[in-house]
């Protein structure tokens, strides 16, 4: 049974206006196996502001209550390049109580726009 659908985008060149604009942003929004490719290397700006509109659809999909704390929820990246979602803390607490059991995330940025869509599973 599908609980809750948020969908969120995000426009690259002002997410990464924000991010340049406001030091300490990208720590706040994300926990440090987001930030960096497993080379080690930093993640693309297209591929953070995705994973932030993954952060935003999956609030949306819980109904967007107060006090969800942007690191409880991260963006893996399994072995096939597929995104899936891990929670934690504010963001596991309201899908134990909506009864959320799977998540289903889909990431894309093209022409300067990076969206997500996340569904919640019960």
């Amino acid at each position: 049974m599908i609980i809750g659908v948020g969908i969120d985008v995000a426009e690259i060149d002002r997410f990464d206006d924000a991010l340049r604009r406001t030091p300490g942003m990208a720590d706040r929004l994300f926990v440090p196996s987001e930030l960096t490719l497993p080379s080690g290397e930093r993640r693309g700006i297209a591929s953070l502001a995705a994973r932030f509109a993954a952060k935003e659809a999956l609030a949306k999909a819980l109904g967007a209550p107060a006090g969800l704390r942007w690191t409880d929820a991260e963006v893996e990246t399994e072995a096939s390049g597929q995104p899936r979602l891990a929670v934690r803390g504010t963001v596991a607490a309201r899908a134990a109580e909506l009864g959320v059991r799977a998540w289903h995330v889909s990431l894309s940025h093209d022409a300067g726009v990076a969206s997500a869509v996340v569904i919640a599973e019960g």
